[in-house]
């Protein structure tokens, strides 16, 4: 399956397209350049971590990737506009530990790692047993009061790349650019079909 098949498919998982107000003005004002943009949300590290983090998730390749449609501002205007102050917090804790093994690992300051730096230990992270798998998610779904003191730290980090990875593509399969050009797009749709097997529709539609 190629990286165009399998992202159309990945619609059909995290559902369709969200209209509300909200969530497209946050995407309609995520058009600055991601070199340059200055965060109202994200501190530098978190910035550097995160475009790097995005750019991991979804590279561009023959579609657009993640930073083609803006997404590390997309996270950045959510977290300040739309997140409860529990889940900052939680946000930039889980941020603050991921920026520390970084540092311990490659004997650097985060802002001066590299995405080869940051893929090496993302993939750490994510390339786990099913078992282990599992035991992480489950713990996910508990508070952190719930937690033993020893597992607080790899929980908060966890809840900052969940966090990350689930606004990378919810963003991404809400932008214009993706829109129209990997989902299917018909500005002017037709006729309502209320009950049609699930093959003849093919790809997730944007509109």
């Amino acid at each position: 399956m190629n990286r165009r098949t399998a992202l159309k498919n990945l619609t059909l998982s995290i559902g369709y397209v969200i209209s509300a107000p909200t969530i497209m003005s946050v995407l309609s004002s995520c058009t600055e350049d991601t070199a340059t943009w200055k965060p109202v949300f994200l501190s530098k590290p978190e910035k550097h971590i995160v475009t790097y983090l995005v750019d991991i998730i979804l590279p561009s390749s023959d579609l657009p990737g993640g930073l083609d449609v803006n997404i590390p501002q997309f996270i950045d205007i959510m977290y300040k506009d739309t997140e409860t102050d529990l889940k900052k917090k939680q946000f930039q804790n889980g941020a603050s530990i991921f920026a520390n093994k970084i540092e311990e690992m490659f004997r650097k300051k985060v802002v001066k790692g590299k995405k080869e730096d940051l893929q090496k230990l993302f993939s750490t992270y994510f390339d786990l047993s099913d078992e282990k798998t599992q035991q992480i998610l489950k713990e996910q779904k508990l508070t952190i009061d719930e937690l033993s003191d020893d597992k607080k730290e790899l929980y908060l980090m966890y809840k900052f790349l969940f966090s990350v990875r689930y606004y990378t593509l919810y963003g991404y399969y809400t932008s214009e650019k993706v829109g129209e050009e990997v989902l299917n797009y018909d500005p002017v749709p037709g006729v309502f079909k209320g009950c049609i097997p699930l093959k003849e529709i093919g790809n997730a539609w944007s509109l």
